[in-house]
């Protein structure tokens, strides 16, 4: 099928998905992109055993899959780990699993400081009312820190995981090991890998990603983020292409995981507001013409970083997260790696990651070796936010 052919037939199918299938009516409760109207995408990794759920989230068009997981147990039902929204479609989609291979027995949420799965547990939950709901155990809510029942959990089904696995009733199916808590300061940063023993496979919520060089599925959906970023100025139309798609999602890929990498400079606000004027989106929906943004030409080789690791810490988590406690998150990694998996899947970016627990080792080299970070000129934002919240107060201090 050609380029034109498939962009043509991807429009085609998103127009014939009716809006309230798709609806999200929570979205004011974490403000997200493409806010009311989120799209569902089920893919099988395994057969007849896994298979994921990708939906869309991002900032100023900064647009990344977010993922849920859904294992078949050998006994007949399912296991649910990270859920998204849950639309009409979504639902649908896992009924059309229940219907086949058995009920949703149990609902995972496996991390305490990520909102954007935090949020559609208890909704999701309130769809399958037999399933047993697990959190990783130490949650908590800012600025007040609430019970569980009042985030929306299920009070009488919520539970949190035991510190080892085997005190749950799916042990003889998955092992696990929890991250954390690792201290933020105003918070806490917690993170639950799941072990399918069956199948060999690694559920990952937030701690590696996988950069995949072309735009996911799910995000071609829509691809006017990708086509907004493909632009060199505000004043250049909108062209629908396949290198176009290209270059604005590995244009995002630097967005999305360095904020603001040191290939993008900014443009005088005084020409960005006289070129809105001029755009030829500006009626349409590309933020009233406005793009402040100046790539230079080594974008490509920043992406390229990001894009050969098989596995990659984010950025973020490396230079203000786990380095608040490397000594224990590298020994969460030994636990992990002694699991015979083979393949990786996490919550973002790609997926299936074909991977053995040694290249799951040699990604958190970054906190045996940080001195490699001081030599991205892209990471000094993250350095520069981590020096910041350090020194007042917010976060503690780094052990690296």
């Amino acid at each position: 099928m050609s380029g034109t052919n498939r962009v043509r037939n991807e429009q085609e199918t998103a127009i014939n998905i009716r809006s309230q299938d798709i609806s999200w009516p929570f979205w004011p409760v974490v403000p997200l992109y493409p806010y009311s109207q989120r799209r569902t995408l089920r893919k099988e990794v395994v057969k007849d055993t896994i298979w994921t759920f990708e939906q869309c989230q991002g900032i100023f068009y900064v647009v990344v899959p977010i993922r849920m997981t859904v294992v078949k147990l050998a006994k007949g039902g399912l296991l649910v780990y990270a859920p998204v929204a849950p639309t009409r479609e979504c639902i649908r989609l896992v009924n059309e699993l229940v219907d086949t291979h058995g009920e949703v027995k149990y609902i995972i949420l496996p991390t305490v400081s990520g909102i954007e799965h935090k949020v559609f547990v208890g909704p999701f939950a309130r769809c399958f009312p037999k399933a047993q709901v697990f959190v990783s155990p130490d949650q908590w809510s800012f600025p007040i820190n609430l019970p569980l029942s009042w985030l929306g959990l299920p009070g009488k089904r919520t539970q949190k995981l035991p510190l080892e696995s085997h005190n749950t009733p799916f042990a003889d199916e998955f092992d696990y090991a929890i991250l954390g808590p690792l201290d933020l300061g105003l918070g806490l940063f917690e993170e639950v890998a799941f072990y399918h023993k069956r199948s060999h496979t690694l559920l990952l919520t937030d701690s590696i990603v996988s950069v995949p060089a072309t735009p996911p599925d799910i995000v071609k959906l829509d691809p006017y983020p990708l086509l907004f970023h493909a632009r060199d100025n505000g004043l250049e139309p909108i062209e629908d292409t396949l290198q176009n798609r290209i270059k604005g999602w590995q244009r995002i890929v630097l967005f999305a995981l360095y904020f603001r990498p040191s290939t993008l400079g900014t443009v005088k606000w005084d020409k960005v507001i006289k070129e809105a004027f001029k755009a030829p989106e500006r009626s349409k929906k590309g933020y009233f013409g406005l793009f402040p943004f100046q790539w230079d030409d080594s974008w490509k080789l920043s992406f390229e970083k990001l894009h050969h690791p098989p596995l990659l810490v984010a950025p973020i988590l490396q230079g203000v997260i786990l380095n608040r406690n490397p000594l224990e998150v590298l020994t969460w990694v030994d636990r992990v790696s002694k699991w015979g998996f083979e393949r990786i899947i996490s919550a973002h970016f790609d997926v299936p990651i074909l991977a053995k627990p040694e290249q799951f080792r040699q990604a958190f080299d970054c906190l045996r070796h940080p001195q490699y970070n001081l030599r991205n000129k892209d990471f000094e934002l993250i350095q520069n936010i981590d020096q910041s919240l350090t020194k007042i107060g917010v976060i503690p201090p780094s052990q690296l």
